[in-house]
């Protein structure tokens, strides 16, 4: 076919291509050398050729009438790439990976689902959704420091709150300021999740209340001194009763008290107070020791002088029995002999009476002349 307008004919040169005969494009002037390439004829051929590496039919496969297809077309490759793509894509953002202290809480249209375990897990998103929390590191929340303060150990978050929360009355009306630590990690991270709104202001919540619960039920001068560690230990038995009961899947590990004093206005006339009674207890100590050494010598001394009383009585005693049981004895004999027992009665007592006294016998006879040896007599006397 030929063009009948009036620039002659289009269509000599290639050979009567119908994609030659655009009425749009702007027709060449008699005389002109070989065509200048239409910007519509560079487009048509990056068509062309993308539809090729589409997957598409160049222009060697176009029907008889030459009038193929027109724009750029996908092939059956083309498709599975792109739905392998979308697999691929969907598998990446449905896979996840949980650590050893960490569980993963999976969500069914925004409903818990299942608890994911350490590893590699499947959630196809998105109609599972996960998210993962550290169960097992350690959060600290610190009441009593003016300052109240959370902080998580895992990922180094922390939030501090004011309060006065360090001061508490004592059963005995006096104020101390308390400062301790409640350590806690995740037991059962689904009630975690759903069950607590803001877990930090529950559990600081709850372990003032037990604390205030505690000292107010405790004198001042053991919180001070010796009963920190029962005061610990019935505060996290208090604290976690509370959390299970409120189901929120929270395991308090320790509970650290790391002070206890008065209140800084009174700190000095309060050391003066402890101080003055120490003294008051130091005296007290000396006296009752004074006092039992005293009363241990006066008992001592006292059960000495009962024993010497026991010993003289019963000495008198038995001198007493021993001289009746004599005089009995000598008595019987008496009736059997008075005249031998007479003499010997009389021969004793007068050794008993004579034995120790210094005496001179001379036999009276003619030619002699008495006289008294007074120095023997005085020797006698004298032994």
């Amino acid at each position: 076919m030929t063009n009948g307008g009036p620039w002659g004919s289009g269509g000599g040169q290639n050979g009567g291509n119908d994609n030659d005969r655009d009425p749009n494009r702007r027709p060449r002037r008699p005389g002109e050398g070989s065509p200048i390439p239409e910007i519509e004829d560079i487009m048509k051929k990056g068509s062309e050729q993308l539809r090729v590496l589409m997957g598409g039919r160049g222009p060697g496969g176009r029907g008889p009438s030459g009038g193929g297809s027109q724009g750029p077309g996908f092939g059956k490759g083309t498709i599975g790439l792109a739905v392998l793509a979308a697999v691929a894509a969907w598998g990446w953002a449905s896979l996840y990976t949980v650590q050893q202290n960490e569980r993963s809480i999976e969500l069914m249209f925004g409903k818990y689902y299942k608890t994911g375990n350490p590893g590699l897990n499947f959630a196809p998103w998105p109609v599972v959704t996960a998210d993962v929390l550290p169960v097992t590191d350690e959060r600290t929340t610190e009441l009593g420091t003016g300052r109240s303060r959370t902080t998580d150990a895992g990922y180094g978050r922390s939030a501090a709150v004011d309060t006065d929360s360090g001061l508490m009355l004592t059963r005995d009306q006096n104020i101390v300021d308390i400062e301790y630590q409640v350590v806690w990690n995740i037991s059962d991270p689904a009630k975690y999740l759903f069950n607590l709104a803001d877990p930090e202001d529950t559990i600081r919540a709850v372990s003032e209340s037990a604390m205030r619960d505690i000292i107010a039920r405790s004198e001042l001068a053991p919180i001070l001194n010796r009963d920190r560690g029962a005061i610990a230990s019935d505060l996290r038995q208090a604290v976690q009763a509370t959390l299970d009961g409120y189901g929120v899947g929270i395991n308090v590990v320790r509970v650290n008290f790391n002070r206890a004093d008065p209140p800084s206005e009174v700190i000095d006339s309060f050391r003066d107070v402890q101080a003055a009674q120490q003294e008051r207890d130091r005296l007290e100590k000396e006296a009752d020791a004074y006092a039992n050494q005293v009363t241990a010598g006066a008992r001592g001394q006292a059960a000495q002088l009962q024993e010497q009383a026991e010993a003289y009585r019963a000495q008198v005693v038995n001198d007493a029995q021993g001289e009746a049981a004599r005089f009995t004895s000598v008595y019987e004999e008496y009736i059997k002999a008075p005249e031998v027992t007479k003499r010997r009665m009389f021969f004793e007592t007068m050794g008993q009476t004579l034995g120790n006294v210094g005496k001179t016998v001379v036999e009276g006879g003619t030619g002699t002349v008495p006289y008294l040896p007074l120095n023997q007599l005085r020797q006698g006397g004298s032994n």
